[in-house]
């Protein structure tokens, strides 16, 4: 079992007698001299996912990309399934220069035959999925009040919110159950995780994959089948391009609207999607970690620079 020591000197005793105990996994000992790794430091003693077969869904850009990505870089081979043919094909090109396996599957995840069609292709090919990564969504428009909407619109964000996320399982978790094993990760919002006055409707459907992957977690977990989630905040992406929304002006205000003093990228989200799909996560199930810098936690306060005597506002002027 691999043995990562955050810390310049030895390992302790009860580190190696964690490694002595636990055949499978990964320790890690931290002391006061730690110092931060990147992810690719430590797992420099193998890929943590050699040899599996991941789907993502919406994988051609954004977070999707940046997981595929990723993925590939720790050895798994990565079905790019995107409604984008050629923007799914040019993110397999990239994983494929950089030495990765990949291919490119057109599919719009909203639809239940072109569903069907996915799993029986990429189960003929490899007689297996590994890892599944839901990770379509959209807000899709500004909605204005919810009087004024229309069951159109709300069906349409069922769709491309949640309905999918149902087909897409549906279709791939009989063959993780038949091979005991499999990880399922759903990308949800921080919007499930609140209230979000700007589209309820949006934010009951990615609070209804909170549910599922909950509940679906309890009931599968038995069948060696694990199923997370995340709930993104203030990630740039390709339905939330904030380094082209914001002004210059707006840009500077990253430290005070988020704890950690920043816009989030899809490689944030990317990074503990990768967690939740290996074993590094192998005794996490039916959760959904917030990778949201820290906004969720903060509760609606900011930093404020107002008052000489008080850092933080909850009622800001500017935010």
């Amino acid at each position: 079992m691999p043995l990562f020591i955050v810390c310049p000197g030895q390992p302790s005793v009860s580190a190696v007698k964690l490694c002595d105990r636990f055949r499978t996994g990964v320790a890690i000992e931290f002391c006061a001299c730690s110092k931060m790794l990147s992810m690719e430091q430590l797992t420099e003693a193998g890929s943590l996912l050699a040899d599996r077969v991941a789907v993502v869904t919406g994988g051609a850009g954004g977070i999707g990309a940046a997981t595929a990505n990723l993925f590939a870089r720790h050895g798994a081979t990565v079905v790019v399934a995107d409604i984008d043919a050629e923007l799914a094909r040019r993110t397999v090109d990239e994983i494929t220069a950089s030495g990765g396996s990949a291919l490119p599957v057109t599919t719009d995840v909203r639809d239940a035959a072109q569903v069907a069609e996915l799993a029986r292709s990429v189960l003929g090919r490899f007689g297996r999925v590994d890892v599944l990564v839901n990770n379509v969504g959209h807000w899709l428009r500004h909605p204005g009040k919810f009087a004024d909407t229309d069951p159109q619109l709300w069906d349409q964000l069922y769709r491309v919110n949640l309905h999918h996320v149902f087909l897409v399982t549906h279709a791939f978790l009989p063959a993780m159950i038949g091979k005991g094993r499999g990880a399922i990760v759903n990308v949800s919002s921080v919007e499930g995780l609140r209230g979000y006055p700007e589209d309820p409707v949006y934010a009951a459907f990615k609070a209804a994959v909170i549910q599922f992957t909950r509940s679906l977690a309890v009931q599968v977990g038995r069948d060696g089948v694990r199923v997370n989630a995340i709930g993104p905040d203030v990630t740039e992406s390709l339905q939330v391009p904030y380094s082209q929304w914001l002004s210059a002006d707006e840009q500077r205000q990253w430290p005070q609207w988020v704890p950690v003093g920043r816009m989030g990228l899809p490689e944030d989200q990317a990074n503990v999607i990768l967690f939740l799909a290996s074993d590094l996560s192998a005794f996490v199930t039916g959760h959904t970690i917030p990778t949201d810098g820290g906004t969720g936690a903060a509760g609606g306060w900011f930093r404020s620079s107002r008052r000489t005597d008080r850092e933080w506002t909850n009622r800001p002027i500017a935010p």
